[in-house]
């Protein structure tokens, strides 16, 4: 990108899409969603974002690989767009993220360790039979 380039605003959702690292299918899907309000558009209809607007994609993004839900992003980018807001606030939804990802960890953990004894259960040969299938088969663990 060229330094000329980098100056001209406002942009097209394919250009916004590519500065902020994401689809334009995801451009649209989060501005359906409500958190990016106000894009403006051409007479022809065509979207246009401002600078602010690509930042915002970027938070979001940044906010999707970090695990958070829609929900927990729209709340984040309501702190971050609150100058006035208390830093506990954000806090308290990362330490929630936190439990939610070591308890989704834990579960993950669990299937890998029952997965791991129903492999060292399997023959893995011409048998017909399969403790693996044999368990999917099963009644429910639960």
């Amino acid at each position: 990108m060229t330094p000329a380039a980098a100056q001209h605003w406002p942009v097209s959702i394919g250009t916004a899409a590519e500065r902020a690292g994401v689809s334009a299918r995801m451009v649209r899907h989060y501005e359906g969603l409500g958190l990016l309000a106000g894009v403006a558009r051409t007479d022809s209809g065509y979207r246009q974002y401002t600078e602010a607007d690509v930042h915002t994609l970027r938070f979001i993004r940044r906010a999707r690989d970090l695990g958070f839900s829609m929900d927990e992003i729209a709340q984040l980018l309501g702190l971050w767009q609150d100058k006035a807001r208390a830093s506990s606030q954000v806090k308290q939804i990362a330490q929630r993220h936190i439990a939610n990802l070591s308890e989704r960890i834990a579960a993950m953990q669990a299937m890998q360790r029952s997965l791991q004894a129903l492999v060292g259960c399997c023959h893995g040969d011409e048998r017909p039979d399969c403790p693996i299938l044999d368990d999917l088969a099963g009644p429910p663990a639960f």
